[in-house]
This record gives C-alpha cells, sequence and structure tokens, in this order.
C-alpha cells in the first residue's frame, strides 16, 4: 500500500491511498489526514484497503499536487547510520573517530516538510546549500523502552528524504556542543509512503535494500544502495526510545545513504564528494549548490517505489 498527502484541505492536506502506477488516488474515509491514521493505525486498515482498492480507478493527479507525506510531524530525528560516510567524513576534516558503539542521531525541524516537487526557499548561497539523500521510517506509537528486536512491529511507513543542509554553518554550530540549529532547514520528502509490506524483498533487516539515485542539474551524481546501512532502522528506532517513548507521526531517518564503492556508485550529497576530493586531491572541486540549482531524487532500479524528489533552490 501506498499513501500520500494532496496539497488541498489545509495545512495538513488530505490523505490519500495512491495506485499501482501513481496516477490515480481515492481518499480514505474517516480519515482526512494522514496523522489521524497513524494515531489509529489498526482500526483504519479496512478504510485504508478500500482506498488502495478504489485508487485505481480513482481521480487522476500530477506530480506537483502532492505534498509531503507527513506534511508536518510531531518528531523528526535523524540519525547517521552509514559508516562509511562517517569514516570519508573523518579522514577529510581530520577529525578524531566519535568514541561510541551506539548509533549517531539528532532531532532537527518537525512542523513543516517540503512537497516533493516545491522550489526549495534557502536564505544565502554562501551558506554552503547540500542536499543530503536519506531514507526514513514514519512510526506508530513506541514505547519506552522499546527493544530492537520489537521496534520493526511499529514501523508503519518507509519514505524517501532530501535532508537540507547548510554547510557552511554546520561547523561552527557542531563546535557549540549543542547541536544543529540554523543549519538544517526542512527537509523534503518524496510523495509515496509506503507500508513495508509493499516494498517486498526489498525491506528486511530493518533496511531498504534500493539505490538511492540523484541528479543535479539532470547529470548523474550517485546511486548508493541503503542496504549498508551499519545499524537498522530497528535499532535506530529502540536507540531513539530508550529513555522517552515515542509518538505515532514520529520520523526517523537513515542519514546520508553511503557506499565504500563510492568510486563507481557515488555518493548522496555534496559533502561526501569534496571530502572524497580532498582526500585524493587535498582540496575539494565539487562546489556547493547555487540558486537555480535542481536536484532530483528516486529510489531502485525502475519506477520508485517513493515516487521522486524534484526540485529548484531559489533565494528565500
Amino acid at each position: 500500500m501506498r499513501l500520500a498527502t494532496l496539497r488541498r484541505g489545509g495545512r495538513d492536506g488530505t490523505l490519500v491511498a495512491v495506485s499501482r502506477d501513481g496516477a490515480r488516488v481515492a481518499p480514505v474515509a474517516g480519515y482526512a489526514r494522514l496523522q489521524v491514521a497513524l494515531d489509529d493505525w489498526d482500526a483504519a486498515q479496512g478504510a485504508l484497503t478500500a482506498a488502495a482498492q478504489a485508487a485505481e480507478s480513482g481521480e487522476a493527479v500530477q506530480p506537483d499536487d502532492f505534498a509531503a507525506p507527513l506534511p508536518r510531524a510531531w518528531q523528526w530525528l535523524d540519525g547517521s547510520a552509514f559508516a562509511n560516510h562517517g569514516a570519508l567524513m573523518q579522514l577529510a576534516f581530520g577529525h578524531a573517530p566519535i568514541e561510541t558503539d551506539l548509533p549517531l542521531m539528532y532531532q532537527g525541524m518537525s512542523h513543516a516538510f517540503i512537497a516533493p516537487t516545491a522550489d526549495v526557499p534557502l536564505p544565502s548561497e554562501a551558506d554552503g546549500i547540500d542536499f543530503e539523500g536519506e531514507f526514513g521510517v514514519i512510526t506508530g506509537d513506541v514505547p519506552m523502552g522499546c527493544s530492537a528486536d520489537e521496534a520493526l512491529a511499529h514501523v508503519r511507513l518507509v519514505v524517501l528524504i532530501n535532508d537540507w543542509s547548510l554547510r557552511a554553518i554546520a561547523i561552527p554550530e557542531m563546535k557549540t556542543g549543542f547541536g544543529w540549529v540554523q543549519a538544517k532547514p526542512a527537509c523534503s520528502v518524496a510523495p509515496f509512503a509506503v507500508t513495508p509490506d509493499a516494498l517486498g524483498d526489498a525491506w528486511r533487516d530493518g533496511r531498504v535494500h534500493l539505490p538511492l539515485t540523484v541528479e543535479v542539474d539532470g547529470k548523474w551524481f550517485g546511486s548508493p544502495n541503503g542496504a549498508a546501512m551499519g545499524y537498522g532502522f530497528h535499532e535506530l528506532i529502540a536507540h531513539a526510545a530508550r529513555t522517552r517513548s515515542l509518538p505515532a507521526g514520529t520520523i526517523i531517518g537513515s542519514g546520508t545513504v553511503s557506499n565504500a564503492e563510492h568510486e563507481t556508485v557515488g555518493s548522496t550529497c555534496l559533502s561526501e564528494r569534496r571530502a572524497i576530493e580532498m582526500i585524493a586531491h587535498g582540496a575539494p572541486k565539487t562546489p556547493f549548490l547555487s540558486f537555480g540549482s535542481r536536484v532530483a531524487m528516486r529510489a531502485g532500479e525502475g519506477a520508485s517505489p517513493f515516487g521522486a524528489i524534484d526540485q529548484l533552490v531559489v533565494k528565500g
């Protein structure tokens, strides 16, 4: 099953189920918003299934009709679960390894997620505008102390995310020890939130076993595979819930998808590409984004189960 939110019906949009080809939708009876369905997930299954069936002959839609699946959420927690990405950044910038065997995670802004084809307004090119391709999960209610063995039962939906980053601001903020605020504006999310079962064999071990392909201004940038997560989503959920419960509608990100074979599969963020150039040549060659840059993301070898992100960066 694939769910989406149309850009109509107020700040939280209108919940719909999506046809298999992604071209048609149907409303979900009794559940006008995705958050309402997440709060009442078990009881909502009949209405969601009926809407998914109706979507095959439902209302025709266009990519611009979609908001982010969850336009605003109770909580956004982003991990850094790909060891290769962290190792490259540490080597390029001379950072000491982080002495922990726990997943890395921070809490970002969750009150707004950008629609998948909407322009992305940012204040200044001097801030070092970057993208980060990630997979993410949307949870149901997760009790405090939930174990990794129990955590996957709380995954309701899987999503594709572009975690926009402002690199020139990120380093000074990190040095304060209080985490990111200005360096992490709103994320963008691909239009379709997918139930784990609908991903078939691509969802296993708490990981999305699909390549995440990024294009910048129409040119291929990278297609690393989500299977390389050092910590699966079950482990990220358990980490986040160790000392607190998580409400239904919590979004947890994988962090930048990154593979050790970066020479052949590329990267999903500019900062990693620049780090590779620093290691190889002593200085980065790839610039950060400019206003008017277009960034597109999709997952899989054929049609993306999540649909596509395709956006212009503009002056905010």
